[in-house]
């Protein structure tokens, strides 16, 4: 009688190789960002200057001093949270001082710094221009293109890229 071999388990057969999977080119990712940033852009700047005159740019301004405390922000401040010049927000506050959205005040302790700040009516236009604003990202983001686990993904994503909202959440 012969002994029986000792069974040894045996390796199962390596499976085929998963397909390398491209790296992506951070240019090409890059430039996709932009393009979806430019696209972005006019969709908002269509419907609020279509219905109140006024660009993305400029609803970003007055979004920005109505979330300051008093409604208003010091120019170089504002400068520094649009990621602009102080030149830039003079002219960019310009017109929107002319239309009567916002005003030009003088610090009561040193006339060298000025202040932009919402004047009543440009709380009151803004808060239709919010309202725009919303139904541009609910249109833009639809649920049918995409999931709430999406908008977090992108959220999140950029976020790392250093797109943050202004310093409050939108009321």
């Amino acid at each position: 009688m012969t002994n029986p071999k000792p069974q040894t388990p045996q390796n199962p057969t390596p499976s085929a190789p998963a397909p390398a999977v491209p790296t992506p080119d951070p240019l090409d990712t890059a430039l996709r960002l932009v393009r979806a940033q430019t696209a972005v852009v006019k969709r908002f700047d269509a419907s609020l200057s279509g219905l109140h005159g006024v660009s993305l740019s400029d609803f970003t301004m007055l979004l920005h001093l109505a979330q300051a405390p008093g409604g208003r922000m010091r120019r170089v401040d504002l400068a520094e949270a649009l990621g602009l010049t102080a030149s830039g927000v003079t002219r960019g506050l310009a017109p929107l001082e002319r239309i009567g959205l916002v005003t030009r005040e003088a610090a009561a302790r040193d006339a060298r710094v000025a202040y932009a700040a919402l004047t009543p009516t440009g709380r009151d236009r803004l808060a239709e221009m919010l309202h725009t604003a919303r139904q541009v990202a609910a249109d833009h983001f639809a649920a049918e293109q995409w999931s709430p686990e999406d908008l977090t993904r992108l959220s999140a994503l950029l976020t790392r890229l250093g797109g943050t909202a202004p310093g409050q959440p939108l009321r």
